[in-house]
C-alpha cells in the first residue's frame, strides 16, 4: 500500500501487539537479496558505472531501431538493478528504525535513485521528439521491442506533461530533496516518540508504542480501552504542530510537482500515472457517503452487541464476541495455506515454499517499522512482507492479505518481463482482498460454534468498515487537503486533526 502520511487518528491502521519469542524462521531472510553490505555496495558501483555508459545514448535513441532497443535495455536493466538494491536498504531500514546504519544505506539509495532519475531524464523529451511515426517504425523493425510498447505509449500519452532535456533533468535533481516530511515523520513515530505507558484494570502495565497500542485497544474493559486512546493519541497530540509541518510539507510537494508538470491539481497529475479519470475517485467518495446508512447499521449493531447506548471511536475495535481465542503463527499460515486452496496447487505450492524461504518478518520489535507492507520490486528475488503478528484473527488476516500482494507481485514477476511486471495500484489490492476473503469462507466452513463464526462474521464487517468506508474516508481527506494547498492555503496540524476529526 502507498505510505503516504496520514496524521494522528489514521494511525490507528497500524497493526502488531506485543512481540512473542522469535525463531529464525520468523525473520526474514534479506541474504536472498545481498548476502551483506559490502554485496550491496558492488551493485551500486555497477549501477554507477551502467550510469555513465548510458550517457552514450544521449542525443542517438533515434539513430535505428537496434540502437533504440538497446538503450530501453541498459535502461530497463539499471532500473532492476536499482529495484533490488532500494528493497535490501529499505527493508533492512524498516527491521530497526533506529540503526543509524540503515537509516545511512536507506538514505544513500535514495541518493542513488536521484543520479539515476538524472541520468536517464532526458529519454521522455527525446523519445517525444522521436515522434510517434518513428517510434511505430522502430516497433515494427524490432519484434524485440514488443515489451516496451506499453511504457513508450506513456511516454507519448504524457507529452503535455513533459518538459525539454533540461528541464527534466532538473526535475529530476530535486527528487534528491524530496520525501523529507515523509521521513521525519517515519523515524519519530517508529523510533523517537516517548510513549506513554498506562495502567489497565487487571493490573497490567503497558507502554503503549504502536505494537501495544493495537493489542490493547482490543481490551473487554471500556475503561482500559478509553484510557488506551487517550494516552496513545494524547501523545500524538503533544507532537500535532511537528507532524502538520512534516505533513504540509508533502502536499506542498504534490503541489509543485503538479505546477511543473502543468496539471491543473494535485489528484489530476497523481491519477495520470495509471490513466484514471478523476471522476473514478469523487465517484468512489461520494458512493461511500451515499451508503453511509449501511456504516451507520453496523454501528447500532456493535453498540447492541458490546453492550454500550453511545458508540465512541475506542469501541470500534474489540470483538464483537469474546473468548480469547489465540491464533499461533504456525497455525495462521496453515489456516492461509488451507483457505487459498480454490486457487490451485501451483498457487499453494508457490505460497508455501515462500513462507519456508523466510520472505516475511513477523513479529513486532522496538522501533520495527509498524503495520504491514509487502515488497515486490526485487524482480529477480522474490517478495518481502513486513508484519506485525500478534496472534489474534486480525493478524490472520493480515497474512492473508499481505501474501495475496506478494503472490500477486510473484506470479506477475515470473509471466511478465521487467518492464511489464509492475500492477498499477488502481488494482493492488484485489489479489490482497481476495485473500481475506478465502480466509474468512474457509474460518465459516470450518467453525465449530455460533460464537466462533460469530467472531469470523464481526471481522468481516470490520473489513467493510475498514476497507471500504474508511479508505474512502482516507481518500476524501486526501482531496481535502490537497485541494487547500493547490490553491495557496496554508496547513497547520490543529488544522489538518480538525479536517480529518470532521470527515471521521
Amino acid at each position: 500500500m502507498n505510505s503516504r502520511l496520514l496524521l494522528c487518528i489514521a494511525l490507528a491502521t497500524a497493526t502488531s501487539t506485543a512481540w512473542a519469542a522469535e525463531r529464525p524462521e520468523d525473520r526474514w531472510n534479506l541474504a536472498d537479496l545481498y548476502p551483506d553490505t559490502q554485496a550491496w555496495d558492488a551493485d551500486a558501483a555497477r549501477l554507477e558505472l551502467q550510469m555513465k555508459t548510458f550517457e552514450s545514448c544521449r542525443g542517438h535513441l533515434g539513430d535505428s531501431a537496434a540502437r533504440f532497443h538497446e538503450c530501453l535495455d541498459l535502461r530497463s536493466d539499471m532500473a532492476k538493478r536499482y529495484s533490488r538494491m532500494a528493497v535490501y536498504a529499505n527493508e533492512l531500514f524498516s527491521a530497526d528504525t533506529g540503526a543509524s546504519s540503515s537509516l545511512e544505506l536507506s538514505q544513500r539509495s535514495q541518493v542513488l535513485g536521484s543520479k539515476l532519475g538524472e541520468a536517464t531524464s532526458f529519454m521522455r523529451p527525446e523519445v517525444l521528439a522521436m515522434g510517434s511515426a518513428k517510434v511505430d517504425a522502430f516497433f515494427a523493425a524490432d519484434s524485440g521491442l514488443a515489451p516496451y510498447r506499453h511504457p513508450v505509449d506513456d511516454i507519448l500519452r504524457a507529452a503535455p506533461h513533459t518538459l525539454d532535456a533540461e528541464g527534466e533533468q532538473i526535475v529530476a535533481a530535486f527528487s534528491l530533496s524530496s520525501g523529507a516530511g515523509g521521513a521525519a515523520y517515519q523515524i519519530l513515530s517508529n523510533a523517537d516518540m516517548p510513549w506513554p505507558t498506562v495502567k489497565l484494570s487487571d493490573g497490567t502495565e503497558a507502554k503503549l508504542d504502536q505494537s501495544a497500542y493495537t493489542k490493547y485497544r482490543e481490551a473487554s474493559d471500556r475503561a482500559d480501552r478509553k484510557k488506551v486512546f487517550d494516552a496513545f493519541f494524547g501523545t500524538f497530540k503533544e507532537f500535532e504542530r511537528t507532524f502538520g509541518v512534516t505533513f504540509y510539507s508533502n502536499l506542498k510537494e504534490d503541489t509543485v510537482n503538479a505546477k511543473i508538470r502543468h496539471y491543473p491539481d494535485s489528484i489530476t497529475a497523481s491519477l495520470d500515472r495509471n490513466k484514471v479519470p478523476v471522476q473514478v475517485y469523487d465517484t468512489l467518495i461520494a458512493q461511500a457517503n451515499a451508503e453511509l446508512p449501511t456504516l451507520y447499521r453496523y454501528f447500532r449493531l456493535r453498540a447492541r452487541m458490546l453492550g454500550v447506548k453511545e458508540i465512541r471511536y475506542y469501541d470500534m475495535y474489540p470483538p464483537l464476541v469474546g473468548g480469547g481465542r489465540q491464533y499461533p503463527i504456525d497455525e495462521g499460515k496453515q489456516l492461509m495455506l488451507d483457505a487459498v486452496k480454490p486457487l490451485g496447487p501451483a498457487y499453494v505450492e508457490e505460497m508455501r515454499k515462500g513462507l519456508a524461504g523466510r520472505w516475511m518478518d513477523v513479529y513486532p520489535r522496538p522501533r520495527k517499522l509498524s503495520g504491514a507492507h509487502m515488497a515486490g520490486s526485487a524482480y529477480d528475488v522474490h517478495p518481502y512482507l513486513l508484519i506485525n503478528y500478534t496472534d489474534n484473527y486480525e493478524s490472520v488476516s493480515t497474512i492473508a492479505h499481505e501474501w495475496g500482494h506478494a503472490m500477486h507481485s510473484y506470479l506477475s514477476n515470473h509471466a511478465q518481463p521487467f518492464v511489464t511486471s509492475r500492477y498499477a495500484t488502481f488494482v493492488a489490492e484485489i489479489a490482497s482482498t481476495l485473500n481475506e476473503a478465502l480466509l474468512l469462507d474457509h474460518m465459516l466452513k470450518t467453525s465449530k460454534s455460533d460464537d466462533e463464526r460469530l467472531l469470523y462474521l464481526g471481522s468481516a464487517l470490520e473489513g467493510l468498515r475498514t476497507t471500504f468506508f474508511r479508505q474512502a474516508m482516507f481518500a476524501e481527506f486526501e482531496r481535502d487537503v490537497h485541494a487547500r494547498v493547490d490553491r495557496g492555503e496554508a496547513l497547520t496540524g490543529d488544522k489538518i486533526t480538525k479536517i480529518y476529526g470532521d470527515i471521521l
